[in-house]
């Protein structure tokens, strides 16, 4: 366990003591203060039950935030891949390549 620093994050009021790599500190603090953010956000605009639901939402909000961005990724590799097919397609014709 060399090299593993101790942290405390606090997440919607409870703490959470971590064993992590140093590299991941700055990442996870981030995380815990977006998450808290977002909680407190959810809770004053919302008629939330308890935390759990608070959660909930945030996991939801961060998940699709990511799936999101992996298909915005996957509709720009497949648009630039047809205009690189069509400028193919055009440089081709212009030197009598087929």
């Amino acid at each position: 366990m060399a090299d593993k620093l101790k942290i405390k994050l606090s997440i919607a009021d409870r703490v959470y003591p971590l064993t992590i790599d140093p590299s991941q500190e700055e990442g996870l603090r981030k995380a815990a203060k977006n998450i808290d953010q977002l909680a407190k956000k959810f809770e004053q605009n919302y008629a939330v039950r308890d935390k759990q639901d608070v959660l909930a939402m945030c996991a939801l909000q961060f998940a699709s935030k990511i799936e999101q961005r992996g298909i915005d990724q996957t509709e720009g590799v497949t648009e630039t891949a047809e205009r690189l097919k069509a400028l193919d397609l055009l440089i081709g014709s212009k030197l009598g390549i087929k």
